[in-house]
């Protein structure tokens, strides 16, 4: 099956899946309409009993603590105890009038469901803030409900409400009826529960088929990403897997038989640049008949110090590689100062210094590993830093550089050169022993050591 056609299976899926949330959407119409029914409910229930309180006797009811004593007090609660007990989700039932400030009213009666029901929840003339809620402001002209669950100092709720008017027709109180919010909850729990049953199918098939679909669509894709990475960064050796035999799969395929074409090219190009700077290396040698096979040896002995530290085979190769080459800047380097006999004038001695440096440039555009070069640069740096070119110190310089330093004098040492004679191998291994942690890291000569001592050993 090719991209296309799966493509286009998503793609019905997709819609299939905007059908289902529609599905839903309509269903919280419904959840609207069972809310407005309920608001309904409420204002009736506000309406109904707003009309059924005697206007002369809430005005005789005094707006203070006291008041909860009176006659016309005690009338008008034991009709709201009624009204709530009738009514078995009202929680609360209160009558509030406007009184001073506005929007700040006040209480009348107020009838507490969770109390016993002489007992009131606020005492008549107790402020109330109804600025707050808009539908209550608006009761004191007509019947009105909260839109939705509403938060005051009683805690939430739903309320209606409905004006209480006097002879004259104008409204001297407003009723509220409240449920609490679990009431309301519970009054929806029904149509709430099919939007969510209908709601979690819908998510659950959305992150199925879209996990799924992904996935599918996008791992070989990811792949061929992850590949190019890997080849940008000289990985032409990894191989993207082939899963399938669409055009992505083709697309694999040609991306491996790519990067195994550059792999190829590149050890080809690589063995022909790497034998032409060990061309230029024997050139350099040969200026000087004490200084050759100086680096072959010195590869030997890096190999042997890397192998004694626990490094990988390709690590060892590596470092051998790498120390065939260390020389190769001292190709800029004027004979008559390379074979000079005797000490160099500190202006020579700068000469000679510059040859890691120069050796770096010769090798950074045909190294086999981008470390290759840097490795050449630092092989004269110091542990203590006191070395060239850059004054690098400890673990600031790499490994390998540390390993090559140590093969390198230890070389030196033991070969004759113009302006003196060969030190032998117990006095070259003592002027190392002398310099460990200062110029060379304490952990490659103990290496170095070990790999002389087993020379010995199988030589005796």
């Amino acid at each position: 099956m090719s991209f296309r056609v799966r493509l286009t299976i998503a793609m019905i899926l997709s819609m299939l899946l905007i059908v289902v949330l529609s599905n839903i959407v309509i269903q919280r119409f419904l959840l609207n309409a069972q809310l407005q029914e309920l608001r309904d409910k409420l204002k009736t229930v506000a309406q109904t009993a707003a009309v059924s309180v005697d206007p002369s006797v809430l005005q005789a009811i005094p707006l203070n603590k006291e008041g909860v004593h009176s006659p016309a007090y005690k009338t008008v609660a034991n009709f709201l105890v009624r009204v709530r007990d009738n009514n078995q989700k009202i929680q609360y039932i209160y009558i509030l009038t406007r009184v001073g400030k506005e929007g700040f009213w006040r209480f009348v009666a107020d009838i507490d469901s969770k109390n016993v029901k002489d007992k009131a929840a606020a005492f008549p003339g107790d402020k109330y803030d109804a600025s707050r809620f808009s539908e209550m402001l608006k009761a004191w002209e007509g019947p009105s409900s909260d839109k939705d669950i509403e938060v005051d100092e009683w805690g939430a709720s739903l309320s209606g409400y409905a004006p209480i008017r006097g002879a004259d027709g104008q409204t001297i109180a407003v009723l509220g009826v409240d449920i609490s919010a679990g009431n309301y909850y519970a009054t929806l729990r029904v149509v709430n529960d099919r939007t969510l049953l209908l709601f979690f199918a819908g998510v659950l098939l959305s992150l199925v088929v879209g996990v799924l679909m992904s996935i599918y669509i996008t791992a070989p894709i990811e792949a061929l990403v992850e590949g190019t990475k890997r080849l940008s960064l000289g990985d032409l050796q990894h191989k993207v897997p082939v899963r399938r035999k669409d055009e992505i799969g083709q697309l694999a395929v040609s991306f491996n038989k790519m990067a195994g074409d550059l792999d190829s090219a590149r050890e080809q190009n690589l063995n022909y640049f790497y034998g032409v700077i060990k061309a230029l290396v024997r050139i350099v040698e040969a200026k000087d008949k004490y200084t050759r096979g100086h680096s072959e040896r010195v590869a030997e002995y890096a190999a042997g110090i890397a192998a004694k530290m626990g490094f990988s085979r390709d690590d060892i190769n590596f470092v051998r590689q790498t120390a065939v080459l260390h020389d190769i800047g001292k190709i800029g380097i004027q004979d008559d100062i390379l074979n000079k006999n005797g000490a160099l004038t500190e202006e020579e001695r700068e000469i000679v210094n510059q040859h890691p440096k120069v050796g770096e440039e010769i090798i950074m555009p045909v190294a086999f590993a981008p470390e290759m070069a840097a490795v050449i640069r630092g092989h004269h740096e110091r542990y203590d830093g006191k070395g060239y070119p850059d004054s690098l110190q400890g673990e600031n310089i790499s490994i390998f550089s540390k390993i090559i330093c140590v093969a390198d004098s230890y070389d030196a040492m033991t070969s004759t050169r113009a302006y003196r004679s060969a030190r032998t191998r117990d006095e070259a291994m003592a002027e190392i022993r002398k310099n460990r942690g200062t110029q060379f890291d304490p952990a490659v000569v103990d290496a170095f050591f070990a790999l002389i001592n087993d020379e010995v050993r199988a030589v005796i």
